[in-house]
């Protein structure tokens, strides 16, 4: 209802302003007319005074001029005073006249001085009077010089003048009544004008306000707002069609917000306004569609975290975070990303993931919540003390744990406000990962030897040349090693294969014990092995080669009947880069000094040399 006042207001302001005006206008053209009026009628009584002086000389009787002037002033009720006076060559022909007829001014001077007409307005406060004073010129009339006839002077020459001074007070008293039938007549058409518009826009401003607290009602979500209004025509359409809109925003949107909230957690987008809500969901269900989308396609789940890495930084604008994955059947935390060195946790976390206390509770840890809440991370020696570790949950063997870093302790809740948008990404790459996983895993599998569990020959064949390309960039070394078991077919022939699988997987075993992470053992095929140690000297390979051999020596086999069977290993050793230039040929001439173990007397460790590959009877 305030617009509805103010509107009146505005109305009322203008149509005063103009009646404003309009008095002022019609005030100034009345004294303007009056005056001009005033003055016409001062130009007629001179007329008039001249033509019966004039009248009065003709017939010889100037003498009773008097009596003619006192009636002119008498019988008009504006002339309040009226007189004539001579000019100098008038005097000096006729003489000065009546005492009355002699120069009362400087006016009267200056007329008779200049010959022109002078008009003078004296206004006080109880009355307004108009001096004129009207100069008698001598002139020619009709082709004959009356004038001059009479008066001893030139044409042109002034021969006197008339003054008079007019009352017109009456003009103002009558300025002073029209103006106020005018005010009177527009304050009559401004409360016309005044009740109309309240009578006809009221209607108007009251389903205004109505749409106003639909409008309001929408803004929170409530769409069941009826509108209701007495308009008629196009306003009472306007109701009945934003009714229908009401019931179909109501039927059609009323419950957006819930829904999308099945695809995004509670507590993501929050807010009084829905729309506003409904659009952020929306544009949150897009952004994370469309790195669904990207992600399916990557083929491995390294470059999956690459993006979700990318995510946290672009999009959150997270400059401090390390991103591990754990194994949960290992208990074992792998590092995949870190902004900075050292990152966030203690190293030693990496060997026992149960030490991660947001792991191991499956909370949310902000280091705000408690002093000095996670020990480990105040084991690290970095300047970003605040921080907040989620864990997230990929399958039953992994996990994820995103740490976040700050210096600012108030970046804190900023940070912690981000956590249910940041899971979102994560829930929609979990799907992903875990089918990056399984495809690892399978992958893995199809790579390893199913009874020993040890590396096949297929996935030497496949890796080995990107094993030597970064052996070759960082000047890395390998000693390979190729392990036989002696005389194995025998153990086959007479014991079965059963025994001979024994044997087979007790190798597998040992080797995984002997050799480091960093190292490589691969069946190769049958009972031939083949194991890489990394940047290992000729020292070390012997130890570990020697360790190998005399631990198998010491098994024993139960071949069942109450027999055992022991057995022992050739093994051949080759060097890369030094004996070969490739890795490949490193496992070749390994095989070579396997060979020449096996036909030297088995049961010993042989390394390789030159010339074994020059003498074919060696090989």
């Amino acid at each position: 209802m305030q617009t509805k006042q103010k509107l009146l207001l505005i109305v009322t302001i203008m149509l005063l302003l103009l009646t404003g005006a309009t008095i002022i206008n019609v005030g100034l053209n009345f004294r303007n007319y009056s005056i001009i009026n005033a003055k016409e009628k001062a130009k007629m009584v001179a007329a008039v005074v001249k033509d019966g002086l004039t009248a009065h000389m003709v017939n010889g009787i100037m003498d009773k001029r008097q009596y003619f002037l006192d009636q002119i002033s008498t019988n008009n009720e504006y002339i309040k005073s009226l007189w004539i006076v001579r000019s100098q060559n008038v005097i000096k022909q006729y003489g000065k006249g009546f005492h009355s007829e002699t120069v009362r001014d400087a006016i009267d001077k200056k007329v008779l001085s200049n010959g022109k007409a002078i008009n003078q307005i004296d206004e006080t406060a109880d009355k307004t009077m108009l001096r004129v004073t009207i100069p008698y010129n001598a002139i020619i009339t009709n082709n004959s010089a009356k004038c001059l006839e009479c008066h001893n002077v030139n044409a042109g020459d002034t021969l006197g003048a008339i003054s008079m001074e007019l009352n017109i007070s009456g003009m103002r008293s009558n300025g002073i009544f029209a103006i106020t039938k005018i005010i009177s007549l527009n304050l009559i058409f401004i409360l016309i004008v005044l009740y109309l518009i309240n009578r006809y826009i009221t209607p108007y401003m009251k389903l205004f306000s109505n749409i106003q607290t639909g409008i309001k009602k929408a803004y929170s979500g409530d769409f069941t707002h009826e509108f209701e209004t007495t308009v008629g025509g196009e306003g009472g359409d306007i109701a009945l069609q934003m009714n229908e809109l009401f019931k179909k925003m109501q039927s059609t949107f009323g419950d957006i917000k819930y829904n999308l909230a099945t695809f995004i957690p509670q507590g993501t987008v929050s807010g009084n306004d829905p729309l506003y809500e409904a659009k952020t969901i929306i544009k949150e269900l897009s952004d994370i569609y469309k790195f669904k989308k990207t992600i399916e396609l990557d083929d491995s789940k390294e470059l999956v975290y690459t993006r979700i890495v990318a995510v946290l930084k672009n999009k959150y604008n997270l400059k401090h975070l390390s991103l591990y994955e754990i194994d949960t059947r290992k208990n074992r935390r792998n590092l995949i990303f870190s902004s900075e060195e050292p990152a966030i946790c203690h190293k030693e976390i990496d060997n026992d993931a149960g030490l991660c206390r947001a792991y191991r509770t499956q909370t949310d840890i902000i280091s705000t919540d408690f002093d000095k809440l996670c020990q480990n991370c105040d084991l690290c020696d970095t300047n970003h003390k605040n921080y907040i570790c989620i864990p997230f949950t990929i399958n039953d063997d992994n996990a994820l744990i995103l740490s976040l870093s700050t210096e600012n302790k108030a970046d804190i809740n900023s940070i912690n406000a981000k956590i249910p948008s940041i899971r979102n990404y994560l829930e929609a790459a979990k799907p992903v990962i875990e089918s990056k996983l399984l495809m690892s895993q399978l992958r893995d599998t199809s790579l390893r030897d199913g009874m020993t569990g040890l590396y096949n020959r297929r996935f030497l064949e496949e890796f080995i040349d990107q094993v030597m390309q970064q052996a070759t960039r960082d000047k890395q070394t390998y000693s390979v090693m190729m392990l036989d078991v002696d005389f194995f077919k025998m153990v086959n022939d007479t014991y079965g294969h059963d025994v001979g699988d024994k044997v087979i997987v007790a190798i597998g075993e040992l080797l995984r014990s002997s050799i480091r992470e960093s190292d490589l053992a691969i069946r190769y095929g049958g009972e031939e092995f083949v194991i890489l140690l990394h940047n290992t000297d000729k020292e070390g390979t012997q130890l570990v080669a020697k360790k190998i051999h005399e631990s198998f020596a010491q098994l024993v086999f139960d071949v069942g009947n109450g027999e055992t069977l022991s057995k022992t290993l050739s093994i051949g050793i080759a060097n890369f880069p030094t004996d070969g230039d490739t890795i490949w040929k490193a496992i070749k001439f390994a095989d070579t000094a396997l060979y020449v173990a096996k036909t030297t007397g088995r049961d010993k460790i042989v390394n390789y040399k030159p010339e074994m590959s020059e003498g074919g009877e060696l090989r």
